[in-house]
Formats: C-alpha cells, structure tokens, sequence
C-alpha cells in the first residue's frame, strides 16, 4: 500500500489531534476489540480485561505510542516496526486478522473523538496506513 504525500499529511493531521490521548483512546480502541471480537482475548489470559483496569489502559497507550512511532517514520513502517515485528511473529504469535481488527476499532475510536478530522478522504489516508501498519508487522510471519 503506497502512501502518496497526501496520505502522509493526512495522518499526520489525525495524528496531531489522537497524540494527547494515547492512554484514552488506546485504551478504548483495546476494549472495543475485545468486546467486537472476543476471540482477540485469547492473548491476554493474564489481564484483567474490565473496563478501564489498569492493564489496559498501560498495553492501549503502549499500541498507540508505538503507532505514533509509525506516524513519526512514515517514510520507512518497516525499520520502525521492526522489533514489533519480531515480537508478534516469532514470540507472541498473533494472528495477522487481529491487526485488521485493532485497525478497526481504532478507526472507530477516531471518528467518535475526533469526527470533524475524519474526512472521507483522511479516512481513506488513515485505512492506508493502519493498513500498511499491518503489513510491516505480519512481514516476518512464516
């Protein structure tokens, strides 16, 4: 998926207004998934999965601050997210649907904080890059 110069200011844009709340909507977009898509719990047996516990609240703001990494380095996901790589393919082993699914509900999240940034054409931008987001972090699957 190639980000044209558009697509970069546009995330970039959305970004500047979600970068004050990585916690909040980190951990918003988290419960939303476990809540559409129970079977993304299976990888968190050992959290406690309420709304608003402290884990997830910590994991939502560490998702989010490693996607502000990505908006940072949007020129090169894949040296960016390498290390996450790593860590999803070869040692938690997520399924690669799961980053579909957080992808959503990030969107999600977006448009219910921050409605007036979410053009259609940003929302295009955005889907583009959680979208190449993914695949930089399913890249090392085998």
């Amino acid at each position: 998926m190639v980000l044209n110069a558009g697509d970069k200011a546009n995330v970039k844009a959305v970004w500047n207004k979600v970068a004050a709340h990585v916690e909040e909507y980190g951990a918003e977009t988290l419960e939303r998934m476990f809540t559409v898509y129970p079977q993304t719990k299976t990888y968190f047996p050992h959290f406690d999965l309420h709304h608003g516990s402290a884990q997830i609240r910590t994991h939502g703001k560490k998702v989010l601050t490693a996607l502000g990494e990505a908006v940072n380095h949007i020129d090169d996901l894949a040296s960016a997210l390498s290390k996450l790589s790593d860590i999803h393919a070869q040692t938690l082993r997520v399924d690669p649907v799961n980053f579909k699914f957080l992808n959503h509900c990030f969107l999600v999240v977006v448009a219910i904080h921050q409605p007036s940034v979410l053009t259609p054409e940003v929302h295009v931008s955005l889907d583009k890059f959680l979208s190449a987001v993914g695949t930089v972090l399913t890249s090392k699957y085998r």
